[in-house]
């Protein structure tokens, strides 16, 4: 007699499948991500954006914004959780 799985390993194991594609906006060179990798990816790009502008409003400067913060620590999730697609992606 087989048993199904429980439901919180499925959820698990989904979590750790690289199901998401991204590439590195220089060379085009891809890495699978899983889905709160590539959030965190995302993330990266969105906040350095996001901090580009707001340093460059009147009275600013490069370096100023409080997101700069978060996008370090996007950055080091992925030198300390994914140092292979931090180095292809990010680096």
């Amino acid at each position: 007699m087989t048993t199904a799985p429980n439901k919180e390993i499925i959820d698990h194991i989904k979590s750790k499948a690289k199901t998401e594609e991204r590439k590195n906006r220089m060379n085009g060179e891809s890495v699978m991500l899983t889905k709160e990798e590539s959030i965190i990816h995302d993330r990266i790009f969105i906040n350095e954006l996001a901090a580009t502008l707001e340093d460059k409003k009147p009275g600013k400067s490069a370096g100023d914004s409080k997101l700069w913060d978060k996008v370090r620590a996007d950055l080091d999730y992925f030198r300390q959780h994914n140092a292979s697609a931090y180095m292809v992606l990010l680096d």
